[in-house]
C-alpha cells in the first residue's frame, strides 16, 4: 500500500515538473490548461505537457514569437496571446497548431507577421489580430480557413487590401476591420462593393473611412462616390522608319509600348538577351537621353534607355541586344505584359532563307500578313511573324543579285530593303 502511494507521489510531481514554474496547469470542463497570463514573462516558457489544449499568455512582455515556439504543444486548440508587445512572428511560430480553433493576438505592436503560417490552421474559427501595427495582407494570407467565422482586423494600418482577400472565407459571419487608415482609391473599391452586397456582419461601418486623399479624408467607404478606374492594357509597337537610311554596325532599335489604365500604370521593363537579364523600371533616362540621377549606369547613356513616354531605345543594337523584349504595366487593378522577341540576320547567313519556311508555313495554314500604311500588321492570332528588311545604297551587283530572287519572295511579305533583316516574333 505504501508502494502506491509512493507511485502516486511521483506521478504527481512529474506532472508538476511538467508545468512550467511561472505558470499554473490543470484540467477543468475536460480542457488541459495552461495558465501563464499577468507573469511578467518575456519568452515563452518550455516545458509544458504535450497535452495541453488551452494557453493563455496574456498581459506579459512578450517582444517576438521565434519559429517553433509552441513545438512543445501540437493539441493547442485555444492560445492566448493578447497584450503584449509583440512586434514580429516568425515563419514556423504558429505553423504547428494544426488544431488550433482560437488565436488571439490584438493588442500587440505587430508589423511582421508570417502570413504563410495561416495556411497551417484549416480548423481556425476566431482570429483577433486586432490594434496591431498591420499595414499589409497578402491576397492569399487566409486561403486555407475556410473554417474561420469571426475576423478582426480593426485598428491597424491597413491602407488597401488585395481583391478577394475574403473569398477563402466561406463560413465567415463577422468581420472588423474599422478604423484603419485607407487610401481610397481604385485598389479599395471591390471592397466597398463586397462590404455593400456580403451576407457577413461589418460593425462600426460609420469608422471604415477614407484617411486619403486629402478630399476624400473622413469620407464613409459605403458612402463613396464612383471613381474612374480599369486594369491596365499595353501594346508593343514599333516604328519601321529606317527604310533608305544608310545603316552601319549598331543601328538604332526602337520599341514603343503604349499603356493605358486608370490609375496610370507603373512601366517596368523586362529584357532577356543572351548576356543575361536586365530589369528597368522606366524610365531610367531623361529627355536628352542622359541617365536620371539615382539610376545605376556604366555611362552616362545607359545601353537600354527607357523614357517616360513608353519608349525604348538601344542605340547600338547587335548580335548581343537579340532576345525577349516585355513591358509590364501595373497599377492597383492588376497588370499586363506584351513581349516581342527581336533577332538581327544578315544577308548570306542563311537568315532570309530560314524566314522565308517560316513564313511560308504560316501562310500554309492561313496565317499570313497585309499592309496597313507601309506597317506590316499580323492576321494570326499568336505566334506572329513580321520580317522588316532595313536598306542602305546598294551597288549594281547587289541591285542584279535582288532582282534575280525578287520572284521567289512568299506572297504578302513587305519587302523594304535588303541590307540588315530585323525579326519580331510576337505574341499576343
Amino acid at each position: 500500500m505504501q508502494e502506491l502511494r509512493l507511485l502516486c507521489l511521483v506521478v504527481l510531481a512529474g506532472l508538476v515538473q511538467a508545468c512550467p514554474e511561472p505558470c499554473e496547469c490543470g484540467e477543468k470542463y475536460g480542457f488541459h490548461i495552461a495558465d501563464c497570463a499577468y507573469r511578467d514573462l518575456q519568452a515563452v516558457p518550455s516545458g509544458f505537457p504535450a497535452n495541453v489544449t488551452t494557453l493563455s499568455l496574456s498581459a506579459n512582455q512578450l517582444t517576438s514569437l521565434p519559429g517553433g515556439a509552441f513545438r512543445e504543444v501540437p493539441r493547442l486548440q485555444s492560445l492566448w496571446l493578447a497584450h503584449n508587445e509583440i512586434r514580429s512572428v516568425a515563419a514556423g511560430a504558429l505553423a504547428s497548431l494544426s488544431q488550433l480553433k482560437s488565436l488571439d493576438l490584438s493588442h500587440n505592436l505587430i508589423s511582421d507577421f508570417a502570413w504563410s503560417d495561416l495556411h497551417s490552421l484549416s480548423a481556425l474559427q476566431l482570429l483577433k489580430m486586432d490594434s496591431n501595427e498591420l499595414t499589409f495582407i497578402p491576397r492569399d494570407a487566409f486561403r486555407s480557413l475556410r473554417a474561420l467565422r469571426s475576423l478582426q482586423l480593426n485598428h491597424n494600418r491597413l491602407h488597401t487590401l488585395a481583391e478577394g482577400t475574403f473569398a477563402p472565407l466561406t463560413a465567415l459571419s463577422h468581420l472588423q476591420i474599422n478604423d484603419n487608415p485607407f487610401d481610397c482609391t481604385c485598389g479599395i473599391v471591390w471592397f466597398k462593393t463586397w462590404a455593400l452586397t456580403t451576407a457577413v456582419s461589418i460593425p462600426e461601418q460609420d469608422n471604415i473611412t477614407c484617411t486619403s486623399p486629402h478630399v476624400l479624408k473622413g469620407t464613409r467607404l459605403n458612402r463613396l462616390l464612383p471613381l474612374p478606374c480599369s486594369a491596365p492594357s499595353v501594346q508593343l509597337t514599333y516604328q519601321p522608319s529606317q527604310d533608305g537610311a544608310e545603316l552601319r554596325p549598331g543601328f538604332v532599335l526602337a520599341l514603343h509600348c503604349d499603356v493605358d489604365g486608370q490609375p496610370a500604370p507603373q512601366l517596368h521593363w523586362h529584357i532577356q538577351t543572351p548576356g543575361g537579364t536586365v530589369e528597368i523600371a522606366s524610365p531610367n533616362v531623361g529627355a536628352d537621353g542622359h541617365a536620371l540621377p539615382g539610376v545605376l549606369a556604366a555611362s552616362s547613356r545607359p545601353r537600354f534607355q527607357a523614357f517616360a513616354n513608353g519608349s525604348l531605345l538601344i542605340p547600338d543594337f547587335g548580335k548581343l541586344e537579340e532576345g525577349t523584349y516585355s513591358c509590364l504595366a501595373t497599377n492597383e487593378l492588376g497588370s499586363a505584359e506584351s513581349s516581342v522577341n527581336v533577332a538581327l540576320a544578315t544577308p548570306g547567313e542563311g537568315g532570309e532563307d530560314a524566314l522565308g519556311r517560316r513564313f511560308q508555313g504560316k501562310a500554309a495554314e492561313g496565317k499570313v500578313c497585309y499592309t496597313v500604311d507601309n506597317e506590316v500588321q499580323p492576321s494570326g492570332p499568336e505566334d506572329n511573324v513580321v520580317i522588316i528588311y532595313l536598306s542602305r545604297p546598294r551597288g549594281p551587283e547587289a541591285a542584279a543579285a535582288a532582282e534575280g530572287v525578287s520572284g521567289k519572295q512568299p506572297p504578302g511579305l513587305l519587302l523594304l530593303g535588303q541590307s540588315l533583316l530585323l525579326l519580331f516574333l510576337a505574341s499576343f
